[in-house]
C-alpha cells in the first residue's frame, strides 16, 4: 500500500508520460493483463487510456487491472488512469518513493 504522499509523487511523474495501452469495447482480457504485467516490469509506472467506445469507465478498468496485476492505483482522471507496481528486475531504474 502506498501513502498519499507517495501517490502524489507518482501523479506528478505520470503527467509527462503518454498512455501505452488503450482499452476498447473488448474490455480487459488475459492477454491484455499479460501485456500490462510486462510493461509494469519494464517501467513501473504506466498510463492507460479508455476509449469512448468502451463499455467501462476509467475507474472500473483501473480497479479490474489493479486486482488482476496486484498493482497500486495512482489516479483516474477522465478517460485515463495510472497504475504503479515496483519491478522485480535489477536492470530497471526503480522509482524512489
Amino acid at each position: 500500500m502506498i501513502t498519499s504522499g507517495q501517490r502524489a509523487k507518482l501523479r506528478s511523474l505520470a503527467q509527462n508520460i503518454n498512455p501505452i495501452f488503450h482499452i476498447g469495447k473488448n474490455g480487459v482480457n488475459d492477454n491484455f493483463i499479460s501485456d500490462i504485467l510486462t510493461a509494469l516490469e519494464a517501467h513501473e509506472l504506466i498510463k492507460i487510456a479508455v476509449l469512448k467506445n468502451s463499455l467501462y469507465n476509467a475507474k472500473e478498468c483501473m480497479e479490474e487491472v489493479c486486482s488482476a496485476t496486484h498493482a497500486e492505483p495512482v489516479t483516474a482522471i477522465g478517460n485515463r488512469f495510472v497504475i504503479y507496481k515496483r519491478s522485480t528486475r535489477d536492470d530497471v531504474q526503480h522509482i524512489e518513493l
